[in-house]
C-alpha cells in the first residue's frame, strides 16, 4: 500500500497541460507522458497541422482529451490567444512547458545578428512570453507547475553555440527568479535540462559521424538519449511527487556534466 501511495502521487489526473513545441521530438515525448500520467494536454507549434497531427497521436495513445494549436511563441499576442484558447477549451491551466526551441550552430564571426535573434527570442522571449500569459490563471487557482526545458548548454559551454548556450543560460536563471516570485503563490518553476538527445534539432550531428562519435565520447553512458527518457522526469517535475523542489534544474544527460 506504501508504494502504492507513492506512485500515485506521480498521477496528475485533471490537470491540464500546454507543451509548446510539442509536434516532434522532445516535446511530443513530453506531452505524451503527461497525457498518460493523467493529464488533458494542448500541443503548440507554429504550424497548426502539425500541431493537430500531434494531438491526435498524443490523444490515441494516452486515452486523453488533446489540443493541437498554432502559435509563435515570440509574438505576444498570439500565447495570450493560445492561453485564452486554453482556458476556454478546459477551463484551466496547470502545467506549462516551454520546450520550444531552436539552435543556429557556428563560430561567433560566421553568425548574423538575425541569427542570435532568432535563437534568443525562441528560447527565452518565448519562455518569458508564456509565463507572463499562465500568471493569472495559475495564482488565481492557487497551483501550477511550469517545467523550463533548458538544457546542459545552460550551465556549460560548446564551441559555436554562442546564441543557444546564452539563451539556455538565461533560460535557467528565468527559472530561479519566477520560482521566488511565485513561490507564494503555489506555483513551482523547474527546469530540466536535456543532454545530447537523438531528435530534429540533432539531426546535423547525428547525420555527421565524426560528430556523432565526439558527443558519444564525452557521454558516460556512451550514447545518446532517447526521448521517452525525458518523459518521466517531466512527469516528476509537473506532479505532487516534486511538490517541494522550485527553482531548480534537473540534469538528464547522460552524466555528460559531471565529468
Amino acid at each position: 500500500m506504501a508504494m502504492a501511495g507513492v506512485l500515485e502521487r506521480f498521477r496528475i489526473d485533471g490537470k491540464v497541460a500546454l507543451v509548446t513545441g510539442g509536434s516532434r521530438g522532445l516535446g511530443r515525448a513530453i506531452a505524451e507522458a503527461l497525457a498518460t500520467a493523467g493529464a488533458r494536454v494542448a500541443v503548440s507549434a507554429r504550424q497548426l497541422e502539425s500541431a493537430r497531427r500531434a494531438a491526435d497521436a498524443v490523444a490515441a495513445a494516452s486515452g486523453q482529451t488533446a489540443l493541437g494549436l498554432a502559435a509563435d511563441v515570440t509574438v505576444r499576442s498570439e500565447v495570450e490567444a493560445m492561453v485564452g484558447q486554453i482556458l476556454k477549451e478546459f477551463g484551466r491551466l496547470d502545467i506549462l512547458v516551454n520546450n520550444a526551441g531552436i539552435n543556429i550552430r557556428g563560430p561567433i564571426e560566421q553568425l548574423s545578428e538575425a541569427d542570435w535573434d532568432a535563437v534568443v527570442d525562441t528560447n527565452l522571449k518565448g519562455p518569458w512570453l508564456c509565463c507572463r500569459a499562465v500568471a493569472e490563471p495559475m495564482k488565481a487557482q492557487g497551483w501550477g507547475r511550469v517545467i523550463n526545458v533548458s538544457s546542459m548548454l545552460g550551465e556549460i559551454a560548446l564551441p559555436g553555440r554562442s546564441p543557444y548556450a546564452a539563451s539556455k543560460g538565461g533560460l535557467t536563471l528565468l527559472t530561479k527568479t519566477l520560482a521566488l516570485e511565485w513561490a507564494p503563490h503555489g506555483i513551482n518553476v523547474n527546469a530540466l535540462c536535456p543532454g545530447p538527445f537523438a531528435t530534429e534539432i540533432n539531426t546535423p550531428l547525428l547525420n555527421d559521424p565524426a560528430a556523432r562519435a565526439q558527443m558519444e565520447a564525452n557521454v558516460p553512458l556512451a550514447r545518446w538519449g532517447d526521448p521517452a527518457e525525458l518523459g518521466p522526469a517531466a512527469v516528476f517535475l509537473a506532479s505532487d511527487a516534486s511538490s517541494f523542489m522550485t527553482g531548480a534544474t534537473l540534469f538528464i544527460d547522460g552524466g555528460y556534466t559531471a565529468r
